[in-house]
């Protein structure tokens, strides 16, 4: 009974208002305000696996605009977030395989959303947890390089 008083929507200025839902969105933009570039990509990877998760509760519960929303959120992440967030020009086959990988999630992404297949959603989720730990494995030497060029020399 608390947590749905917790969650209950007020009224405010003639809107609803759900103050932890105005809360989560708060910590998320300050969170996007204060990040590095890598900690924004770090948040991409994040926002993209907590939106399959929801589109995996979606397909449980045969909820299928919940699935559909979640999938195509997590969908716009990898390709407007993650695969346009490299630089072709620079990054070499690295840059061109991760391209090519999101890619292919977005793809595997649309099978899962028409067919509800879970297998698929949880391939995409594997593939984006060894990037993102690869990537969250990097942090610190990318936070290092930073300090490091912004010490002024002595």
């Amino acid at each position: 009974a608390k947590s749905k008083e917790r969650a209950k929507d007020y009224q405010m200025f003639g809107t609803k208002f759900d103050p932890i839902n105005a809360y989560s969105k708060v910590g998320i933009g300050t969170a996007v305000s204060t990040a590095s570039p890598h900690q924004l990509i770090v948040l991409l990877f994040e926002g993209a696996r907590q939106a399959l998760i929801v589109a995996r509760a979606g397909i449980e519960a045969g909820d299928v605009p919940k699935k559909g929303a979640a999938i195509t959120k997590a969908i716009d992440i990898i390709l407007n977030g993650l695969r346009a967030s490299l630089n072709l020009e620079e990054g070499g086959n690295l840059a061109q395989n991760l391209y090519a990988l999101y890619d292919y999630m977005a793809r595997r992404l649309l099978h899962a959303n028409l067919n509800n297949d879970s297998a698929a959603l949880d391939e995409v989720l594997n593939l984006l947890s060894e990037i993102h730990g690869a990537w969250v494995s990097i942090g610190d030497e990318v936070a290092a390089e930073s300090r490091a060029s912004s010490t002024p020399a002595a």
